[in-house]
């Protein structure tokens, strides 16, 4: 049955159980409602669409915005699922913690790379995820899997583009639908490595992470982000979109943000990405606030972070990520004005916050 079939079936019946009941029974009608709510699960029965906001700003249509706005409550997705969304979240809250690298592999594990080598790799990596039009998925998965394997393994210089290619052949496997071949790989690497060597380099890294190749990255929450950032506009805000994945890649090649987890550098490149686009205007909201379950003063030290990585760029001769957000499929985002400062006031919490 189509989608079309079942809403029509289910108006339909809707319908008859209350024509066969009198006017005078709408008490009846309201129990049956209610009893039908209940049991379908039809709502969260989180009250996110009657929750007061704790800010004030101008939203939507330039009116004032006091509730919560439910951004998983469209029936006319099939892929949302709104009693699950909170329960999903959570879970990956928690696996974040858990797959996630050391923040300090450099210094206590590596002896013979530094946080340049790891910059110019994943640089590199980028490149190649273009070139052979892979999905942004499939990069940030990579790069979660070098981190998590160097976090134990020692390794040499020599032997670190192989360590990229090998955890790029696995991401690729697990994320897209036609990865490229050993082969291809071997070749844009300019064969420094053999076909052997590079899947005896994957066994190293499957063995290593014993198989456990799910993992939350910031492009998992990114995009449950944007959802809630864009939520007054009818239409993908692309400005905002691009912006804010611009930024969340930069925060790739940045070893110093390695400290932060994944849905703290997606929450404040959001909130950059926003300030970046709107100086003037508070770039957090209730809605933000209530779905990434962090409050304005939690994104301070990373937001600052992400900010002067976007002014002075990776630096060096690390362009690919610029060069990438400068293309006009990109809207150019990567040449965007930014003022030098964020301003204080944005990062304070709103004095009638309660964290839940």
């Amino acid at each position: 049955m189509s989608k079309e079939d079942a809403m029509s079936t289910g108006d339909s019946t809707e319908s008859l159980d209350i024509d066969c009941l009198d006017d005078g029974d709408s008490e009846v009608v309201s129990s049956l409602q209610h009893l039908a709510d209940d049991k379908l699960h039809i709502s969260d029965n989180r009250d996110v669409a009657g929750v007061a906001s704790k800010w004030t700003k101008h939203g939507c249509n330039s009116v004032e915005i006091d509730y919560i706005v439910d951004i998983d409550n469209n029936h006319e997705d099939p892929q949302l699922c709104a009693t699950l969304a909170f329960d999903i979240y959570k879970h990956l809250r928690v696996a974040e913690t858990k797959k996630r690298p050391s923040t300090d592999f450099v210094e206590t594990i590596q002896k013979n790379i530094d946080t340049s080598m790891r910059a110019v790799l994943i640089d590199w990596l980028v490149e190649v995820t273009e070139e052979y039009r892979l999905v942004p998925e499939t990069l940030y998965l990579t790069v979660n899997y070098i981190d998590r394997y160097l976090s134990s393994k020692v390794i040499n210089r020599q032997k670190m583009q192989l360590l990229g290619v090998a955890c790029l052949l696995i991401a690729s496997k697990y994320e897209e639908i036609c990865p490229p071949q050993v082969e291809e790989l071997c070749y844009i690497s300019d064969n420094t490595y053999t076909k052997d060597e590079v899947l005896k380099m994957e066994a190293s890294v499957l063995k290593y992470l014993k198989f456990e190749m799910t993992a939350p990255t910031t492009k998992c929450f990114l995009r449950r982000f944007l959802r809630a950032a864009q939520v007054c506009h009818e239409a993908p805000v692309l400005h905002l979109e691009f912006l804010a994945n611009y930024i969340a890649e930069l925060s790739l090649l940045e070893y110093s943000l390695i400290c932060y987890v994944p849905s703290l550098i997606a929450a404040s490149s959001i909130f950059l990405a926003k300030f970046i686009l709107k100086p003037t205007e508070n770039p957090w909201n209730s809605t933000l606030s209530f779905y990434t379950q962090y409050k304005p003063s939690d994104l301070c030290d990373c937001a600052k972070g992400l900010h002067r990585l976007f002014l002075v760029g990776p630096g060096g001769n690390l362009r690919a990520v610029r060069e990438k957000y400068s293309q006009h499929k990109y809207k150019f985002v990567a040449k965007k004005y930014s003022p030098p400062s964020i301003p204080a006031e944005f990062f304070e919490d709103p004095s009638s916050y309660k964290p839940d």
